[in-house]
């Protein structure tokens, strides 16, 4: 009899290992499945990312501790479409190289937590590999955490916005192995919002995690060209400089069209809404709803304050996923729905003028510090408060620009 109840606890234990081991896998499926962009078109199949010349960076890692900075965006492509993958870290383990940790960015390792939600270290269900999140209660990797590590990877899919926070990440990161002597091996990827340069330049009185450096809030570079430019312009702590190699992207410019296969954020799922986030990216810093909380985010905004007798279209946002508490949340919100009109890569003040001008109650639409920290400036709030059309606000910050693509010209590895 007691030989039998063992048995039937070790086998009910089995069971439930058994069932958390599919658990995790469906999770890990599911997210997966979530997280791809189904209605992307590569447009430019000839492009070639670095993470899928391992032939050439393999000798690398070979005999090395490994770190790996790494999302749900850093995998390997199977075919020129695009459409089936392996994941950069399960790829190498498969190579045998000795991975000994992963470092995540904002939203986490496999891309599902929300914007601005801080993430807690972990485990990985699917390797075993120990995640140290830089979106938790550190930003920069510590000096503990690199003590068994020979070279890090830096493989993350970003949107060439100065208030996405990859490259934040990037400038911690690239701080932390200066400082360990460490070297850095990134594998660039294309910017899909690299074909040009706009908005205003944020003022060193404003630098935070969402913008550290005085760049324009569309910066115009990919990863591997953004961390020459960190390391040539001595923006890590003290000047210090990091060792990188940059794996530069096959048969690409900065005028290439490249549809994103996986979403690089859990409210960024679709071109459309990349291409937007820069101009609706700005409703982030106010009450003024950006589409999170339904399946069109940043591609439509409104808020219940917008004048209902102006605007024609409403939606309720409701807890989903990459929102749990969206802004408005189960409140009706009048405003304006951009889910069909024609994609264009340009940055826009149009938007964000149109609700402050059609907002009931203008004194509700600005979260003052907040917006202060997405523009990088106090002085766009002003501008918009005082009227000034588009075309006047952008010619403000025009010479601006002209110094920062005299800068960015000495950093540029793609034409």
């Amino acid at each position: 009899m007691g030989f039998k109840i063992f048995k039937n606890t070790v086998l009910f234990f089995v069971l439930i290992a058994v069932g958390c081991g599919n658990s995790n896998n469906q999770s890990n499926k599911n997210l997966e499945a979530k997280n791809i962009i189904k209605d992307s078109q590569q447009i430019d199949s000839t492009i070639i990312v670095g993470a899928n010349q391992t032939e050439s960076y393999l000798e690398l890692l070979e005999g090395k501790r490994v770190g790996i900075v790494a999302n749900q965006t850093s995998v390997i492509f199977k075919n020129s479409e695009h459409g089936s993958y392996k994941h950069l870290v399960d790829s190498l383990l498969d190579l045998k190289i000795d991975i000994k940790k992963v470092f995540s960015p904002e939203h986490g390792f496999r891309g599902k937590a929300d914007a601005g939600e801080l993430v807690k270290d972990g485990k990985d269900a699917k390797t075993g590999l120990p995640i140290y999140s830089l979106h938790g209660k550190h930003k920069k990797p510590a000096e503990a955490q690199l003590k068994d590590i020979d070279i890090m990877v830096f493989d993350i899919q970003d949107v060439g916005v100065r208030f996405y926070t990859y490259i934040s990440t990037l400038h911690y990161v690239m701080e932390a192995c200066a400082e360990q002597n460490i070297p850095l091996l990134i594998l660039d990827r294309p910017n899909p919002n690299g074909n040009y340069v706009d908005g205003p330049t944020l003022e060193k009185d404003h630098s935070s995690f969402l913008g550290m450096h005085p760049i324009p809030l569309v910066h115009g570079m990919t990863i591997g060209e953004y961390a020459q430019m960190i390391n040539g312009e001595g923006w890590l702590n003290n000047g210090i400089t990091c060792e990188i190699t940059v794996k530069t992207l096959k048969n690409y410019n900065h005028s290439s069209t490249y549809s994103l296969p996986i979403r690089p954020s859990p409210n960024l799922p679709n071109d459309h809404s990349i291409k937007l986030y820069p101009s609706l990216g700005l409703f982030e810093g106010t009450t003024i709803n950006a589409g999170r909380g339904t399946e069109f985010q940043f591609q439509r905004y409104g808020a219940p304050f917008l004048d209902s007798s102006h605007y024609q279209f409403s939606y309720t946002p409701v807890a989903n996923f990459g929102a749990k508490y969206p802004k408005h949340k189960n409140e009706v919100c009048y405003g304006v729905d951009l889910s069909q009109i024609k994609s264009e890569r340009a940055f826009t003040l149009k938007y964000i003028i149109d609700a402050y001008n059609n907002a009931t109650d203008k004194s509700k639409v600005f979260n003052t510090s907040n917006f202060t920290t997405h523009a990088g400036t106090k002085k766009l709030q002003q501008k918009i408060e005082a009227g000034l059309s588009e075309k006047e606000i952008k010619e403000t910050w025009q010479e601006d620009l002209e110094k920062y693509n005299t800068m960015r010209k000495k950093y540029l590895i793609y034409n």
